[in-house]
Parts: structure tokens; C-alpha cells; sequence
């Protein structure tokens, strides 16, 4: 052999090896997945431990069938890697896939099949489906292509803004409902531009972080049907197709070979604008579903790796969609990774919220396992090292891991326990007032916060799954009619109260206690130790018309009437006061230096000071937090109260020295007038008074007027 003639000289291009069905190839490059561009051609690279052979093929644009078949060499399969480099291929003018061949047996849970048409797993962008609820170009015999993605979006110098976790003040929303509705004023309705424009209300409201609902290309037209005459789809996308691609039905303009830029614009602006961003990501599942389901990726890919099979092939659902990801294989697990680091490196997003996490902590036979893999790789993944990691920690299958799931000191949770104690407690219920101050002070009975603040739990009232705040105070009893199901989907136990009529009505004494209701549960939100999250348009009372499991329904139901922006002026108004005043106040999101006065960090006064005691019938708390501002130059000290019943009680507030007094800050109970001072003033003295039935109002401790406390006339 001349060694010498198999030596590349200094300057040499990569020159072709081979001619296959006319196209010039070579080994591709083993270590970028799916397809690369450069200089040369398209390199694509796919893995599987099953496969005997793959086939690549290429399509021209909206083409079902394609122009070339190119068969791997088996020179060009390294271990169980398959790349081709090939030559002479530009890249806006074909879409790609694979075939795959190998065993095929149910029973062991190989489903090989080279006439399989197969979707790269790392594809930047899918084709077919740009146009929203628009059957696939192809028709019912649609299968999916990849498109490769040209990457120059210019980031500048942006960054992560590294916000620290207790400062978050979370809104959650959906990009399409987000701003379809006419009302939305913007002219790009329902997508990603759509919601850039409405980045100066986002910051006048004061959120400083959008957790957007899934954004990954997913086919809202699976299970697609018409109920009552209405169309309704997959509107809430947590039915993944592919994981590395933007969903293009939320693109204004068509983005061929530069998928995504629209996506990244919105994120750089928001980012400018000071407001992180975090996706709500679905690694649990896959749009594949069970074994009556379409066979499109992994399942044609390597089908008993890549997901949790029974003994006898099927599907384990966990998920309650049909499969479950074995996300604790090794190279699922990589896969994983590759996946967020590709959207915190080309995407700059903030963090990600896993969707039925504890799915997650499942080892390749369903069971939990105690420290999960993946949950510890991600926890300690460089390029991850500063991004939030929010779990949603239950599943389908009954793992409840609420307080109890594995952080490896990174890890924070959806404290669902927050929000379902905390519904009990504000509508009244007994026997909830000594839990509803262990949920506002932190919920130190299931999460231990010292020294680990950036896993403090994300209290919320409200999200996507469930009631809307509004709605939650509207009717006692779930609206499902219009999703087709005869009402027997969605949760049974949402802890609402209508306020004494069913739905809409008229009668102003309900829907003044209606807003007060609001009110109370966002003030409460407001002052409760750990970050906060709320729904998009809970500011202005948004109503899905009783409607608490909205997954399929893209219509007036799920988005949001911005009309009543203008109706609910008052509740979006005192949502924005609130805001601030959490930002004002250190001491309502994390301890700090020891107050000057002396008082506790945290101490209780249900009715009078220092009474932490409660029964079954106390509906009365009172709770002040207390310490330093942030610069350390004064001291920061605020008192809640909440009275629950529905007669007014007597609160009895601590006494004050070093020239402090009591100051009226909020008072969910005084008359609304547009442009007034959010700060009612509530009379009382010698730090008495009758807090009003269903009330919540917080004091802060303010300095005598020097000349005041000398008794001079000011």
C-alpha cells in the first residue's frame, strides 16, 4: 500500500470517493448529527443499534417521491453511525429522509422496515405543515421531510440574563392564542411576530419572564374533528414531531431554509426588553404514539431503545398519550442533551419547564429510580450550567414527586401543592389557614431552601392546564361540552367557587366579589416566598367559559379577548401594582440582613401579634416578613393579612418603634376609581382594625415625618 497517496496534502478540499444513483459522496462527518452544510456539500449523519442498512433519500420541494435513493456504503457506517457527505447539493432546493432496514419483530419491539419513509431526529426544520390546521402538502399519504437550516442569525452580544430564580416573575402563553383573537391589535396575529409586538405591553405589566407552551414542530392536525360543527385540533402542540425544530405554523412569513430566524427575533427582543424566556419542553413523548400510531422517527429509528416497552413490545403510557421516551437509555439520554443545548447555544432561551417530569426519573422498566441519569446529566451539563430546569413532577401513571423530586442542587418544581391548598384556603374552606401560611412562607414542609435558593419551588394559581383565574372564581363546576367528550375530561377537582351564580351574570354583588376574588389570589401570589408564575391574560380577567382543559380548542374559547384588557381595567391594573410592589419589596421573595427593629425573618399574628396558633374555623392569618432592602440601608418590613370568611374580622397589628408606623399599601376591598393611588387609605388607629369579609390588605412599615412624630403641625 502507498501510504503517501492516502495522505491529504496542506490546502487539499475533501475530494469525492464515490458516485452513487449520480451523486459524488464521501464519508460525511460523524460527530454533527442529522444534516450539515459546508463548502462541499451536505453532510448527514443518522444512528441507529438496530438497523442493518440506510438509505438516504432526497426530494424536491413538496415532492412525495424522491429523485435520488443513495444506499450508505458500509465503509461509511462506523460502530452504529451512518454519515455520507454529498457533494453538489444546494440546499433550497431539496428535502431529505431515511430509510432504514433491519429485524422487524412486535414482540421485541423491532419495527424496522425499509420501506419505511423516516424523519431525521436532529432536523432543523420539518416540511408540510406551515400553513396552521392545514392537512399535510400530500395529502392522508404524507410523510415527513427535513429541510437544512442556513444558521447567520446575528446575536450580537446578547446573553442570558441569569435573573436570579426568586426575582421571577413568570407569564405563561400559548403563541398562537397569545394574540389571534382580532382584539390583539397586532398585524401578524397568532405567531411568533405577533407576540414581538406586544413586547411593550409584556414590559409595562412588569413579567420578567414569558414561559412559552410548546414551540417545537408538532402536528396540531393529529386526532384533527369537528364537534357541533366546530373544527378542533391539537392546539396546545404537546404532541412532539420533532425536537430540534421551531413549529413554522406560528412563522408570519414562509422561512424555507431559514427556519426559526422570526423565533429567534422575538427571543433577542424580549431579551433586550430585560424578560427571559423558557419553553415548555415535552420530552416524555412523542407524536408516534402507541402501536395503532404512525411510524415516522424513532420507532422506525431503533423503536426498543428509544422507548419504555412492555415485555411483549407494546407501549408503556405514562404519558397518557400513548408512549413513553426511555429518556434514562444512553442514547436517548444524549439525545436529550444534544437537544437543549442546541436551545440554549443557537435559540439563547433562559431555561425549560419539562412537562410531566417525573417521566423522566422512570429506569428503562418504568420504575422510579432515585438518582434518574438524565436528571443528573442535564443538573450538571456545562452549556445547561446557568439555565432554569422547572420539573413538572407528577405523570400520567401516578408518580407524584412534589417536593420530593431529584434536584441535584439544580432543579426547581411546579409546586402544585402550592396552588391546590392555596384555591382550598382562598375560597374559604376550614381548616386551611395553618397550611395556606406554610404555602405563602415558602412550603418549607416539603422543600428545604437553605443555601439552595435556585431550586426554591414556582408557586402558581393558575396555568394553561385548568381553570383560568377569572373562571376559577366563575363557576364550581368544569364546561367540556365543546371538546367532545361529554364533559368527562379535565379535572374533577379544580378547588373553584362560582360566587353564587354559575358562569356570566349580572348581578353586581357577585361580580364585584368576583374581582375582589382576583384580586385576593394575585396579592396573596404576589407576597408568597419562591418564584411566581400566572397565566397569560389572568391580568385581565380572560374567561374560557368554564372550558378547563382547552387542549383542542383554537377558537375565542382558548384565545384571549383583549377587549376585556379595557373591561377588567381594574384587575389589570392592580396585577401591574402588585408587580411592582413584589419588585419593591426584597423581603417578600427571599430573607435577608436581620431587620434594624429586631423583628423575625418570618413571623405569624392570626388576629393579634404574635398569635401563630390556627383551628379547624381560623380564617383569619396574618403573616410579616422583615428584614433589609436591597442595598442594605433600610429596613424592609411588610405585613399580610387575609381574612377568608365571609364577615369581617378584627386584625390587631404588632407595634412598631424607631419612628415606624403602619401604612395602608393594598386593600382588595376599597373602591376601584380609575387613576386613583392603588394605595387606599383604610382607617384605623392604635394598630386596629376590621378587615372587610373575603379581604386581603398588606401594610408596609414607613418612617414618621420627623416633624410629625415631633408633634408639629406638617
Amino acid at each position: 500500500m502507498d501510504v503517501a497517496n492516502h495522505m491529504p496534502k496542506r490546502g487539499d478540499k475533501l475530494k469525492p470517493l464515490d458516485v452513487i444513483d449520480g451523486f459524488e459522496v464521501r464519508p460525511g462527518f460523524y460527530n454533527r448529527d442529522g444534516a450539515a452544510a459546508s463548502a462541499n456539500g451536505v453532510s448527514f449523519t443518522i444512528h441507529s443499534a438496530g438497523a442493518t442498512s440506510c438509505t438516504l433519500l432526497l426530494f424536491k420541494p413538496r415532492e412525495s417521491e424522491p429523485y435520488a435513493r443513495l444506499k450508505f456504503p458500509e465503509s461509511y457506517h462506523i460502530g452504529n453511525t451512518y454519515s455520507m457527505l454529498v457533494f453538489g447539493l444546494n440546499i433550497e432546493e431539496f428535502e431529505y429522509a431515511f430509510q432504514l432496514d433491519g429485524p422487524y419483530d412486535e414482540s421485541k419491539g423491532l419495527l424496522f422496515n425499509k420501506d419505511n419513509i423516516l424523519l431525521d431526529p436532529y432536523a432543523r426544520a420539518v416540511t408540510g405543515q406551515r400553513e396552521w390546521g392545514e392537512r399535510p402538502e400530500g395529502g392522508n399519504g404524507f410523510v415527513y421531510h427535513a429541510r437544512v437550516v442556513e444558521n447567520n442569525f446575528d446575536w450580537g452580544n446578547i446573553r442570558q440574563l441569569e435573573n436570579p430564580l426568586e426575582d421571577m416573575i413568570i407569564y405563561e402563553m400559548h403563541v398562537r392564542g397569545f394574540t389571534k383573537d382580532s382584539s390583539s391589535g397586532v398585524s401578524a396575529k397568532g405567531t411568533y411576530e405577533g407576540l414581538r409586538q406586544k413586547i411593550p405591553y409584556l414590559k409595562d405589566l412588569g413579567i420578567n419572564t414569558v414561559e412559552l407552551m410548546p414551540i417545537f414542530e408538532f402536528d396540531e392536525m393529529e386526532n384533527a374533528r369537528v364537534v357541533d360543527g366546530e373544527q378542533l385540533y391539537n392546539y396546545w402542540g404537546y404532541n412532539t414531531v420533532c425536537f430540534f425544530a421551531p413549529n413554522t405554523g406560528y412563522s408570519s412569513v414562509v422561512e424555507h431554509n431559514h427556519e426559526g430566524d422570526e423565533l429567534k427575533q422575538l427571543i433577542y427582543e424580549l431579551k433586550e426588553n430585560g424578560i427571559e424566556v423558557i419553553l415548555d419542553v415535552v420530552f416524555n413523548h412523542t407524536a408516534e404514539g402507541n402501536e395503532k400510531g404512525p411510524c415516522f422517527s424513532f420507532k422506525g429509528i431503533d423503536n426498543n431503545i428509544y422507548y419504555i416497552l412492555t415485555p411483549d413490545g407494546k407501549y408503556y403510557n405514562f404519558s397518557g398519550c400513548g408512549n413513553v421516551l426511555n429518556s434514562n437509555h444512553p442514547m436517548t439520554r444524549r439525545f436529550i442533551l444534544d437537544c437543549l443545548r442546541f436551545w440554549v447555544v443557537e435559540y439563547r432561551v433562559d431555561g425549560f419547564r419539562f412537562d410531566l417530569a417525573s417521566i423522566l426519573t422512570r429506569d428503562q422498566k418504568g420504575a422510579p429510580m432515585a438518582e434518574p441519569p438524565i436528571i443528573q446529566a442535564i443538573a450538571n451539563d456545562p452549556i445547561l450550567g446557568k439555565v432554569k430546569l422547572i420539573a413538572e413532577a407528577w405523570d400520567a401513571g401516578g408518580l407524584y414527586q412534589v417536593g420530593n423530586f431529584p434536584t441535584f442542587g439544580r432543579w426547581s418544581e411546579w409546586n402544585g401543592r402550592y396552588r391546590d391548598d392555596m384555591r382550598r384556603f382562598l375560597k374559604g374552606d376550614a381548616g386551611m389557614a395553618g397550611i395556606a401560611i406554610t404555602r405563602i412562607t415558602g412550603s418549607t414542609d416539603i422543600y428545604d431552601l437553605s443555601g439552595q435558593v435556585q431550586c426554591a419551588p414556582v408557586n402558581f394559581l393558575t396555568c394553561h392546564d385548568g381553570f383560568t383565574l377569572y373562571d376559577l372564581y366563575s363557576y364550581n363546576t368544569k364546561h367540556n361540552e365543546k371538546n367532545g367528550w361529554g364533559n368527562t375530561d379535565g379535572d374533577n377537582n379544580g378547588n373553584s367557587w362560582n360566587c353564587g351564580a354559575e358562569g356570566e351574570t349580572d348581578d353586581k354583588e357577585i361580580e364585584d366579589l368576583r374581582r375582589r376574588m382576583v384580586k385576593n389570589a394575585f396579592a396573596t401570589l404576589m407576597c408568597s416566598r419562591g418564584p411566581a408564575m400566572f397565566y397569560a391574560g389572568d391580568e385581565f380577567c380572560n374567561t374560557q367559559y368554564g372550558n378547563n382543559n382547552a387542549y383542542c380548542q383554537d377558537n375565542p374559547i382558548s384565545w384571549l379577548d383583549w377587549n376585556r384588557l379595557y373591561e377588567y381595567k381594574e384587575i389589570h391594573d392592580f396585577f401591574r401594582y402588585m408587580i411592582a410592589f413584589r419588585k419593591k419589596h426584597t423581603v417578600l421573595r427571599k430573607n435577608t440582613m436581620i431587620s434594624e427593629i429586631g423583628f423575625p425573618e418570618i413571623s405569624i399574628h392570626n388576629g393579634y401579634p404574635w398569635n401563630a396558633r390556627t383551628d379547624n374555623a381560623c380564617r383569619l392569618i396574618g403573616i410579616m416578613y422583615a428584614g433589609r432592602n436591597d442595598d442594605n440601608t433600610e429596613d424592609d418590613i411588610v405585613f399580610y393579612a387575609m381574612n377568608a370568611y365571609w364577615e369581617a374580622l378584627h386584625m390587631q397589628l404588632p407595634e412598631l418603634n424607631g419612628g415606624l408606623r403602619w401604612k395602608v399599601c393594598v386593600n382588595t376591598f376599597a373602591e376601584y376609581e380609575d387613576g386613583k393611588n392603588m394605595e387606599e387609605y383604610t382607617e384605623f388607629s392604635n394598630n386596629h382594625l376590621e378587615i372587610p369579609p373575603r379581604t386581603v390588605v398588606i401594610f408596609v412599615a414607613e418612617k414618621i415625618p420627623a416633624a410629625e412624630e415631633k408633634g408639629e403641625e406638617v
